[in-house]
Parts: structure tokens; sequence; C-alpha cells
């Protein structure tokens, strides 16, 4: 069985690009998460293809996994990054990524953040209410540097249908400006003589597969974008999606690409996509601690959680789960449940599964994106190693160590009553 162009059985085996997924579990322990390089580079030239007929730029965000291996992947292969903290920026720039090709966008930047990608000379800043105009100018203008490139973030006040925690371009989200807000910004930014305020920029949420709210949101940001001739670039966001079910297919981007590219034409185009780079390239293997029956249920217990994975728990996502060793043999239902405290600690629902044994190992899906960003210390749980196999697709190495507890205490003071 193929799942895409990396990930496979071979033999009974499954396999990412030419390495065996056991092989790594066997080397490393588990819960792991591992990623193809290879796939990160396919899917992002991909994309680089789709939206070459317009003056279109990528800039992988970086919120959905910055392991600086990825980072370096995607920058090498003509990516710029989307920012969306200092800490971000600063693994960007230390992954080989080039000030000028960094986005920093965000809701609240802190003053310090401000100083800090002003100073290191980030391409843009993605300004999301007045006040921060005012830092940002007050950093060029302490640094003695020139003008910073801002673009205002417009909330288009469009309700996308994904996940209502995903949706950020509705009116009651924190999210952006109106129109009224960002016509006052240009109206007073001669006072802001080290802010160029050249563009505008949108995002209205994530895993958007109808096509419907994004045409909406473009010709209300085309509108305003023509009231003022200064304005030359639109930054389109991200919320490109993915399949995460088997039975799923996502939307072609060559399509969504083909339906915008003519209105945006005489414009700059930035595009942040995160999860349509870098979710199908990983998985996150875990291994299987016990099986239990109780009122009628049965449960797997395996070693990875809500700490390592928190998709299901937050958004109710859909993660497809798969064995290390291919079964063609009778399957059972069952609920994949990790060690966690929290009855939420649920990998996935009433999952049709083969019959495991304590030990057997699991490899849950699509998890390249929002994984190992979002695990936590919850329950004192020890995040976990990264691998990445190398774009050649027949080597592989630890990108990310797994966590010890020392790693976790030496932040705290320990001291005695």
């Amino acid at each position: 069985m193929v799942f895409n162009a990396s990930i496979h059985y071979r033999d009974g085996a499954l396999m990412i690009d030419d390495i065996s997924v056991e092989l790594i579990a066997d080397e490393v322990g588990s819960p792991v998460y591992i990623y193809s390089l290879k796939r990160v580079r396919e899917n992002l030239r991909r994309l680089q293809r789709a939206f070459a007929s317009i003056d279109a730029h990528i800039h992988y965000s970086a919120k959905a996994n910055s392991n600086s291996a990825v980072l370096r992947a995607v920058s090498k292969a003509g990516a710029g990054i989307d920012a969306v903290s200092g800490g971000e920026i600063q693994r960007a720039l230390m992954a080989g990524a080039r000030a000028e090709d960094i986005v920093f966008a965000g809701v609240a930047k802190t003053r310090d953040e401000i100083d800090y990608a002003v100073k290191s000379g980030v391409g843009w800043i993605n300004v999301e209410n007045a006040l921060e105009m005012e830092h940002i100018n007050a950093a060029a203008e302490s640094l003695r540097i020139g003008e910073v490139k801002a673009a205002l973030r417009f909330n288009p006040q469009v309700e996308a249908k994904t996940h209502r925690y995903m949706s950020t371009g509705h009116g009651a989200a924190k999210f952006g400006m109106t129109a009224a807000s960002i016509g006052r910004i240009l109206a007073d930014c001669c006072r802001l003589p080290q802010v160029n305020v050249a563009g505008l920029h949108m995002h209205i949420g994530s895993q958007l597969g109808d096509t419907t709210a994004t045409a909406e949101a473009l010709s209300k940001l085309l509108a305003l974008a023509k009231r003022y001739p200064q304005i030359d670039t639109l930054n389109l966001g991200g919320g490109l999606p993915v399949a995460y079910r088997f039975d799923e297919t996502a939307p072609a981007m060559e399509e969504f690409a083909a339906e915008i590219a003519g209105l945006l034409r005489g414009y700059r185009v930035l595009l942040e996509p995160g999860r349509a780079i870098v979710a199908d390239a990983g998985m996150l293997v875990v291994t299987v601690l016990y099986v239990k029956r109780q009122a009628g249920k049965l449960f797997i217990i395996v070693d990875g959680s809500m700490a390592e994975l928190i998709r299901p728990a937050l958004y109710q996502a859909h993660h497809e789960i798969v064995p290390l060793i291919e079964s063609c043999g009778d399957t059972y239902t069952a609920q994949v449940v990790g060690p966690v405290c929290e009855s939420a600690d649920v990998l996935a629902w009433e999952r049709e599964l083969p019959r495991l044994e304590v030990g057997d190992r699991l490899a849950v899906m699509t998890t390249g994106a929002y994984g190992m960003a979002m695990a936590s210390n919850y329950n004192s749980r020890l995040r976990p190693a990264e691998v990445v196999v190398e774009a050649s697709g027949g080597s592989w190495r630890v990108s990310r160590r797994r966590e010890t507890i020392d790693d976790i205490l030496r932040l705290e003071r320990l001291t005695s009553e």
C-alpha cells in the first residue's frame, strides 16, 4: 500500500522513503517523530510550480514545524520563512534563512521581539494594530536603520468553513484590522517615516477546503488594495488544506492558483503555507503498552499521548493509524489512547485496526505539522525525539534528541526548606 510518494509498505514493512520505520524505532525508541525531507521538498516544489505564472513567493510557516532540519531544507529549496515569534526568527536565521526572506507576523509582538526583528533586518513585518506601527518606527529610529517594510493585516470579516479554532478572518477573531482601521493608519503613516507600508496581509484560517470563503475574502482585499496606490504586495497567508483521511483528496493547488492568478497580476504575492508542505511528510511512531477490554470497548494503550500530539484532543482531528508491519488478518474496532491522566487523551476513536499485541508499533500519520510543534511536558512527560530522513531518501539522523528529566528540571531552582 502506498500512502504518498515517500511513505508506503514494502514487503510488508512500513517505509519512509528507503528507510524502514521499524529500524528507526528500534534504534531511537518511541514515541518518535519521523519526517521525510524528500517529501517536504516535493510538496514545496509543487506549490512553487502551481504559482509560477504570477510573481509569487513562498514563505514556509515555521509554526507548523520549526525543526531546524526542516527549516534548512525549505530555505535551501528557495522558500522564505513566515515567523510568528522572535524565537522562530532566531531559529530560521540559525537554519540558514536570509533575514530579508523572513516575514514576521503575530497578533501580539512584544517590544523586544520587534526590536530584534528590526535589528535582524527581516524582510517584512505584518502589522495587526496601530500601536505596533509606533513600536516599529521607534525601533528603526533607535537602531538608525532605513525603512522597515510593513504589511497591514486585513480582517475581511469572512467566516471560513473550518474548525472554529482555525477560523481567523471573521469579525469576532482577534486577528487583523478592519478596512476602516487600515484606512486610518495609512492616512497617518507620514508621521512614521521609518515604516514603509507597501503591502496588505490576509489569513482567514487553516484547512480551507472550500474556496468560496477565500474568494470572498480575496475580493475584499483587492478592493481595499486598489484604494491605495502605494500597496504593491499582497500577502495571502496560508491555510492550504491537506487530506488527513485515506478516503479524502485535498483540492489541487494548481486549480486554486489558476483561479486567483488573473486577479493578482500587477501585485507581488506572498504565500505562507506550512501544513501543505510538511504535514504528510511526517509520522508519529508509538508502541502498544497494554490491550484492555472494558465496558464493551477495546482500548489500545500506547506510549504516545496528547502531550506529544494534541490535535485530536484540541481540534477533534482525525489521523489515520497504521501498523508498522502490514496485516491482512482479522480486524477489530478499538480506541487508541495514551497514558496522560485526561479523558481527552485519545488519539483515535472507534478505529478499525488489526489485532495488536503488547510491543507492536503503530504510525500516526500526517503529523508533520502541528505535532511536535505543539508538544508539551504535561504530566512531566519527556518530549520525543525527532528524526529526519535525508532528501536522498537513503539515510537518516536524529535531528532533535529525546528530552531527559534533567532537561526539564534544570530550569527550576530547587531549594531545600
